[in-house]
């Protein structure tokens, strides 16, 4: 009975953080690909990428900074400096492709490479995205390579342990551009 209680609690756990990250709207990365339009100006109707340096270019409202920003944000500040131009303009902001939401996992997986996260992602399940770990894979030497700004920061994954259902706040929510490394 305690067995099933404790697995009880912990998938409620668990949901209670999917619930929670799923609420958090999503922000812009590099290689994302915008559409973005003006109402009644056929002109001011475009596509633009999140460059690597986290801006995008628009006519007459210039370049502007849109990494870790909402779409919008992006559209109140395009509106914001299209009003000089254009009255009361109508702007709407699209994310076509999350191109930019991605995590790479290096090491002794059967699958390493770049992977798109189209959703919140955890350090397993995106493991999985790579086919899980080899044989000679060492399971709590894990580590997850974070930059933040000019500092990087490493986090440990106790892989072992989380399929025991152990150290389970190891199994951390991934972010764009993290680096999965598994010796």
């Amino acid at each position: 009975m305690k067995k099933l209680i404790k697995t009880v609690l912990f998938f409620m756990t668990l949901l209670i953080g999917v619930v929670a990250q799923a609420s958090e709207p999503y922000t812009l990365n590099a290689g994302d690909v915008l559409s973005i339009s003006v109402w009644n100006e056929d002109a001011l109707q475009k596509e633009v990428v999140v460059l690597p340096d986290g801006t995008i270019s628009f006519p007459l409202a210039g370049q502007l900074n849109a990494k870790d920003k909402t779409v919008l944000e992006v559209e109140t500040e395009l509106k914001e400096k299209l009003s000089e131009y254009i009255s009361d303009p109508v702007v709407n902001v699209t994310v076509n492709q999350v191109s930019g939401n991605t995590v790479h996992i290096l090491g002794k997986v059967l699958r390493p490479g770049s992977f798109g996260m189209s959703q919140p992602l955890d350090a397993m399940q995106a493991l999985s995205l790579a086919g899980g770990l080899t044989t000679y894979a060492k399971e709590n030497s894990i580590i997850i390579l974070r930059r933040d700004g000019l500092k990087q920061q490493i986090i440990p994954v106790l892989y072992a342990n989380i399929k025991q259902g152990k150290s389970l706040e190891s199994n951390v929510l991934l972010q764009s551009g993290d680096v999965i490394i598994i010796p």
